[in-house]
């Protein structure tokens, strides 16, 4: 029982890891690694996959492959949470004070109700202090 839980990772954190892994941060990067090691792995919630869409659709990232294609393999390597009544009840139950991106706040939610830590660099929800996050 010495094994670390899932860990849930925000949507920039998934590009970064394919494109820009310099850009992690030394306790994100042990922590991904400690959870790919010795842990269940890495989750994301399934409103990333629509975020990922619409930033490759966008060309916010120049792809050798085609968007679906990219999305799959994003499905191949992380459990994908989806979103069910508890986790949309509490996204719109979040207080004003936390980011009002309605991604954000599914996110958020998803590790809130999963009890689960999140890897992100975004500032809104570190400095909110409702989700532990990692970074």
């Amino acid at each position: 029982m010495g094994r670390s839980l899932l860990i849930l990772v925000d949507t920039h954190i998934i590009v970064w890891l394919a494109f820009e892994e310099a850009r992690l941060s030394k306790k994100a990067t042990s922590a991904i690694a400690e959870a790919r090691l010795n842990g269940e792995g890495l989750a994301i919630s399934d409103i990333s996959l629509f975020e990922l869409a619409r930033a490759l659709s966008r060309e916010r990232t120049h792809l050798s492959i085609s968007v679906e294609s990219a999305l799959a393999e994003t499905e191949l390597r992380f459990v994908v949470l989806p979103i069910d009544s508890r986790i949309s009840v509490r996204a719109f139950g979040l207080p004003r004070t936390y980011p009002k991106d309605p991604a954000d706040r599914i996110i958020g939610a998803t590790a809130l109700v999963k009890n689960m830590p999140l890897v992100t660099a975004d500032r809104g929800i570190q400095d909110s202090g409702l989700v532990r996050t990692i970074w």
